[in-house]
């Protein structure tokens, strides 16, 4: 199977094709990447494209036809990836996010691609009370990367996949260690806050409920949407991808990273205004769904990996909230310093 991976160069992305290069050997895997962060490793060491049979670079509002017309799968990673970058470039985040992947989808059936995985989310529940939401539960977008992943299904969904398999994985909220690291994700964060300062400072009051999973497991995720039959959830399917014991609420995932590193304070700001983003999420279509892919890293494993890594790195940057760990902040540096349009195209 030849796959393509777009938006490679990011924090997925080399765990992604680290996992395939072992669990489907036989694979040729190619990579498509503006390499808006190919600069943003965690640490020296061998490039993490070097999976990769070749490694594309271009924006996915212009993939090449030619290059889609050579492959069997395409795993659509690139997007603007959280809700700051979403809050500040809306517009192409819906650019980039669906218009893009939507077009890439329908180009890619119609060339004779047979497998398509896209990167969905759990964050289009937004604001929800009761019990953990389903697929077939409303859909509650609040933000601008939330209403694009919406739109993307959307657009999927009603695509004339024929015989090919096309899977929507609404995955849980990222964490854990990478060589491109995140720090702008909720447990990352945490880490890093504890090591650097030896405190956590809980913007919020500690309510809200959050899914997590860790990146391996999302790798483990795009593998099962690689080789599934029709006979899994249909041609098409939208699935909710994590595990029922990793909905946690913010405060616990805070004090479980204290626990972690010995000397770390817990500041929780019990006046602060509600965070309308809360939601639990059940995951039981996934495991009916996909039973030999299930998560299997643990919360503390999770934290103790970054724990590791961080501290591989020598990491000890107490503003690291101003560093290349921070999409946002990489996405403003590369504008101040003429690189970047407003489009958020290479000049």
């Amino acid at each position: 199977m030849k796959i393509l991976v777009t938006g490679n160069m990011g924090y997925v992305g080399p765990k992604l094709v680290s996992h395939l290069r072992s669990a489907m050997p036989d694979a040729i895997l190619y990579g498509y990447d503006s390499g808006l962060f190919a600069h943003c490793l965690t640490a020296p060491g061998a490039f993490p494209e070097t999976g990769c049979a070749r490694q594309y670079f271009g924006d996915v509002r212009d993939l090449p036809e030619e290059l889609l017309s050579e492959v069997d799968a395409v795993v659509m990673l690139a997007a603007v990836s959280n809700d700051p970058m979403g809050q500040k470039y809306e517009g192409v985040t819906s650019a980039i996010n669906y218009e893009a992947c939507a077009d890439i989808a329908q180009r890619a059936l119609r060339l004779g691609v047979r497998r398509i995985v896209f990167a969905s989310s759990c964050s289009m529940y937004g604001f929800a009370t009761g019990g953990p939401r389903k697929e077939t539960d409303d859909l509650n977008p609040l933000t601008a990367y939330a209403r694009s992943k919406v739109a993307t299904e959307k657009a999927l969904e009603q695509l004339e996949c024929g015989d090919a398999v096309v899977t929507s994985l609404r995955f849980s909220t990222a964490c854990g260690m990478s060589p491109r690291l995140r720090l702008d994700l909720v447990l990352n964060d945490f880490v890093a806050c504890a090591l650097a300062n030896q405190e956590i400072t809980v913007l919020s009051d500690g309510t809200p409920w959050r899914p997590l999973i860790d990146v391996k497991d999302m790798a483990r995720a795009i593998e099962w949407a690689l080789v599934r039959t029709p006979e899994a959830g249909g041609n098409y399917v939208a699935v909710n991808v994590g595990c029922d014991e990793w909905n946690y609420q913010v405060k616990d995932l805070a004090e479980a990273v204290a626990k972690a590193v010995p000397g770390t304070s817990v500041s929780i700001n019990v006046d602060a205004l509600p965070d309308k983003r809360s939601y639990r999420v059940d995951f039981s279509r996934y495991r009916e769904l996909a039973p030999d892919h299930q998560p299997q890293v643990k919360l503390e494993q999770a934290i103790n990996e970054l724990v590791e890594g961080l501290r591989a790195m020598n990491f000890a940057d107490g503003n690291f909230r101003s560093s290349q760990f921070m999409r946002l902040k990489v996405l403003e540096d590369h504008a101040q310093a003429g690189r970047l349009d407003d489009a958020l195209y290479w000049r």
